[in-house]
């Protein structure tokens, strides 16, 4: 396996279509764009794996359905049975702390106060894994209800603008995972 894809979100249909589920709609998408087969239960979570096409690197994909704040009970094991470095790792997730729209990508930095992020940290044992930051701005309070409300809440911005960030997000982590390619030993 050269990359393990981890979409983070929170299980069920009262979470779906949420800025905090960004994670598991980028996954989906990815999955998607990748004919991966049908996601089945394994390491507490949803689990698939194949190629991102003929000859690409070999993806497994994980959308933890533990909750988010627990994600790393299900990350940490699939990591450890795959085999594979940390900055193998590619994590979807959303970020209060870029506007709505943005996307950015990097390896390790910090956790921002993402209950998930710090889950997957606990679980890898370190933070140096490559994610994919899905901006979906941040209400006018720092106060931690308004916040989580906001985040748990359904989308405010048009559908179209929605799917166009999902897109877009899918996109950064199809160039990362391309440009990064197969693991050493695969090349």
């Amino acid at each position: 396996m050269d990359w393990l894809i981890v979409g983070l979100g929170n299980p069920g249909d009262r979470y779906a279509r949420t800025p905090h589920n960004v994670g598991f709609a980028v996954a989906d998408e990815l999955a998607r764009r990748w004919e991966l087969p049908r996601p089945k239960q394994r390491y507490a979570g949803l689990f698939t794996e194949g190629r991102t096409g003929p000859g690409g690197p070999r993806v497994a994909m994980l959308w933890p359905q533990t909750y988010m704040n627990e994600a790393g009970r299900s990350a940490g094991p699939a990591r450890g049975a795959l085999r594979l470095d940390l900055d193998r790792v590619l994590v979807l997730h959303d970020e209060i702390d870029l506007p709505f729209g943005d996307i950015r990508s990097r390896l390790g930095g910090g956790l921002a106060g993402h209950n998930g992020l710090k889950s997957l940290k606990r679980g890898f044992g370190d933070a140096e894994f490559w994610r994919v930051r899905v901006g979906v701005d941040r209400p006018d309070s720092t106060d931690p209800d308004v916040v989580a409300s906001y985040v748990l809440s359904r989308f405010r911005e048009p559908h179209a603008e929605v799917e166009a960030l999902i897109g877009r997000a899918a996109d950064e982590a199809e160039r990362l995972v391309e440009q990064l390619g197969s693991t050493p030993d695969e090349r």
